[in-house]
């Protein structure tokens, strides 16, 4: 009988370590930013033949723009020629693009750049990709309590989470963060509250499809069981033969 394995169907990455793998090359960092795209481009192809129908990454948060000024330049750049490049593939390989974050201080240009490709794959349905841009979980949590409270309407577990940015799908099964550090930064703080989390010595540029897969496997082996005890677990419907 062939042993069937346990697979996330919500993915979340902490893709950490682009400026470090740079500075270990002698490379600005903003080279290790573009090399990080092309991993992103890579894990994004690898995850629906793994059962993975949705991938939510953390390209840039609210705190990022206390970097250097010429670093978060680039990074915009970077943006605007990798929505160029890479929507048109995103489409053949029909995976939806969804910006999860605060846009009313981006730039005209990276606004419009945003809503194109989002229109441009609204349709597809094999992979959801969540780009979390400009994003912090602490924002979420208080934008998402400011609107219920506005509109009136009571803030419980359940309207809180439809009201987030990440209200259009299931909370991550599994969080996994490169780069060696063993933090959340503001990342998902209430979507992640039960997902389980795997730490990856990896640098982001350097994260390919056998590191992903290592991390499912370690997924396979967790036992969830939602505060309730072993012996109450039902055999989940998620499952991969």
């Amino acid at each position: 009988m062939e042993e069937r394995i346990y697979v996330p169907s919500h993915v979340a990455i902490v893709m950490d370590g682009n400026g470090r793998w740079a500075s270990k090359r002698y490379m600005p960092r903003i080279a290790g930013h573009k090399q990080g795209v092309d991993t992103l481009g890579r894990i994004v192809s690898a995850c629906p033949s793994r059962g993975i129908s949705v991938l939510t990454v953390f390209a840039f948060s609210s705190e990022n723009w206390n970097r250097p000024v010429e670093e978060v330049s680039g990074l915009m750049d970077i943006v605007v020629l990798a929505l160029s490049r890479e929507v048109p593939k995103l489409q053949r390989e029909g995976v939806r693009l969804r910006f999860v974050g605060a846009r009313d201080n981006l730039s005209v240009r990276i606004r419009t750049g945003l809503e194109e490709a989002e229109f441009a794959t609204v349709t597809n349905s094999v992979l959801t990709l969540n780009v979390c841009f400009n994003y912090g979980g602490r924002w979420d949590i208080t934008s998402a309590a400011a609107r219920l409270a506005a509109a009136g309407t009571p803030i419980t577990e359940h309207s809180l989470s439809a009201a987030m940015a990440m209200g259009h799908c299931a909370d991550p099964d599994l969080l996994i963060r490169t780069g060696n550090e063993k933090r959340l930064s503001n990342f998902l703080l209430w979507q992640a509250a039960y997902s389980e989390l795997y730490f990856s010595e990896l640098l982001w540029p350097d994260f390919d499809e056998q590191a992903l897969d290592a991390a499912l496997l370690e997924y396979a082996t967790r036992e969830r069981r939602f505060g309730k005890t072993s012996d109450q677990l039902v055999v989940p419907a998620n499952l991969h033969a």
